[in-house]
């Protein structure tokens, strides 16, 4: 009976996107945290409330089943570094199908939804740099999962990174 025995990538810490992966802890406490101070009249924030509680309720209700579906997909190849674990196999249908990075996007949108709602400058700012934070990092990521699928190129043509039909 042959044994199959997989050989793991033996990197020295930091090299799998240790780093990124704390940098995106810090990120996500820190907006969290961090207090909004609507860039707007108190009273215009009043009267858009029922807008404002439409969209955070869409936003997130959109991200937790992106973020849920991807998850389930990803399974036994979920991992929270960038760096593909060793027995992963190209996931590109469900979730997948709509964007390149769903967790990533689940967390982008409701982001965005918080920052809808309470119309705070500064949590627009911390969002504009999520995305550019998780943009580098989910390329990070697309390197190192064309070098085990090369078929990921073409993927990565067809569908667009965080959002569906735009990016």
């Amino acid at each position: 009976m042959e044994r199959r025995i997989t050989q793991e990538v033996k990197l020295s810490w930091g090299k799998k996107g240790e780093y990124l992966v704390i940098f995106q802890f810090i990120l996500m406490i820190f907006f969290v945290f961090f207090p909004a101070v609507p860039c707007v009249d108190a009273g215009l924030l009043r009267a858009m409330a029922p807008f404002r509680w439409f969209i955070l309720a869409c936003t997130w209700a959109a991200a937790l089943l992106l973020g849920a579906s991807g998850s389930r997909q990803l399974r036994k190849f979920l991992t929270p570094l960038p760096y593909p674990v060793d027995h992963n196999q190209l996931v590109t249908s469900g979730a997948y199908a709509l964007v390149r990075h769903p967790l990533y996007s689940s967390l982008l949108l409701a982001a965005t939804g918080w920052t809808l709602f309470t119309m705070s400058l500064a949590h627009l700012f911390l969002t504009l740099f999520g995305f550019i934070f998780f943009s580098y990092k989910a390329s990070r990521e697309e390197r190192w999962l064309t070098e085990r699928h090369p078929e990921y190129a073409d993927y990565a043509r067809r569908v667009k990174r965080f959002i569906p039909w735009l990016f």
